[in-house]
């Protein structure tokens, strides 16, 4: 019988179908992925982009050339613009301002086809390095409320190119996503005093069912109220809010778990597209906060990457009512993730 869950994060509720239950090989891409052709993020085509951010480089190289690891740059397309003044205003009932943030673009490699789940491990730990050194750098910025880093891999996921790259997008607004998960963690915590996600990971260790990896204090988890199938939450055993602040004996932990959990679900799943995101804590000194703007966030909130494969199509019904219908329950998608085995 179909299951309704509860996902005391989000506040949601999601159908597990049982009955319409999926295993790996019943799911198929949705569209092709790209063709090939010129691009712009390839080794010797640095003259294509903005000019650069920031990068790790080989020794005697410098900005815009070759001889780079990881190189970021600023999106040729931004959604939301660096220069100038919010300018809050209101128009009736309405409020606006103007579209002032920030948008990059991270290239993971200078090699064009291999995927992040593919890059050797001292090659994923300089993108994790990057990813906190960017957000804390956008941090400074005190226009900014939130920073978002995510990753679309694939057509189907959301990606315009190929070549392997994460994007930034700092907002002047904490989204609206991030603002119930925060909600919920301090409510939780004013109740009991103690951090909600802790307790979820805590009692996902004990039942076993849905973990899939666990890596040097970091843990993998198929949430009890997934999603979409093969959804997967990643976040450190010890708590901790922010991101900006893990230790590099951290970040090489979360590169071994995050490698593991992709290369488990591109063998599982051949390669899907998916999304990634990373949510962690907002920025706190932003200007024209609220007097209680998150003021026991350091107790509360729990730092997290979500992965969502996307297999299956969002449709009239998610979009209506807010109900998510997945067709694998976690437990499953666990178990077939965990006998993945990994040469």
């Amino acid at each position: 019988m179909p299951e309704l869950r509860h996902d005391p994060i989000q506040r949601r509720w999601v159908i597990i179908a049982t009955e319409r239950g999926r295993r790996p090989s019943d799911f198929a891409k949705l569209e092709p992925e790209q063709a090939g052709g010129f691009c712009p993020f390839c080794e010797g085509n640095e003259e294509k982009t903005p000019p650069e951010i920031t990068a790790f480089r080989r020794q005697g190289t410098s900005a815009n050339t070759p001889g780079w690891d990881v190189r970021v740059v600023a999106n040729k397309f931004p959604a939301l613009r660096i220069e100038g003044d919010l300018d809050r205003s209101g128009k009736g009932i309405y409020d606006k301002m103007n579209g002032i943030g920030a948008h990059e673009v991270i290239i993971e490699s200078p090699h064009h086809e291999i995927n992040l789940a593919n890059q050797p491990l001292d090659q994923f730990q300089k993108i994790m390095k990057v990813y906190q050194l960017r957000l804390k750098d956008l941090m400074n910025d005190l226009r900014f409320r939130y920073v978002l880093i995510f990753k679309n891999q694939g057509v189907t996921a959301g990606a315009s190119l190929s070549h392997p790259h994460t994007q930034i997008i700092a907002t002047p607004v904490t989204p609206r996503t991030v603002a119930m998960e925060l909600d919920a963690a301090r409510n939780y915590y004013d109740l009991k005093e103690r951090c909600l996600f802790c307790d979820i990971i805590k009692q996902d260790m004990e039942d076993g069912d849905r973990i899939i990896a666990q890596v040097d204090g970091m843990v993998a988890i198929a949430p009890f109220a997934s999603r979409f199938p093969f959804e997967v939450f990643i976040a450190p055993l010890e708590h901790s809010h922010d991101f900006g602040v893990l230790s590099d004996d951290g970040l090489a932990a979360l590169s071994k778990c995050l490698k593991e959990v992709l290369t488990r679900l591109n063998l599982a799943l051949n390669d899907p597209p998916y999304n990634f995101m990373l949510h962690t804590a907002p920025n706190t000194k932003s200007k024209a906060r609220r007097p209680s703007y998150w003021s026991t966030l350091p107790n509360d909130f729990h730092w997290h990457f979500e992965i969502i494969p996307r297999l299956v199509r969002t449709a009239g019904f998610e979009w209506g009512t807010g109900f998510y219908i997945n067709p694998t329950p976690p437990e499953d998608a666990a178990n077939y993730l965990r006998q993945i085995e990994i040469k």
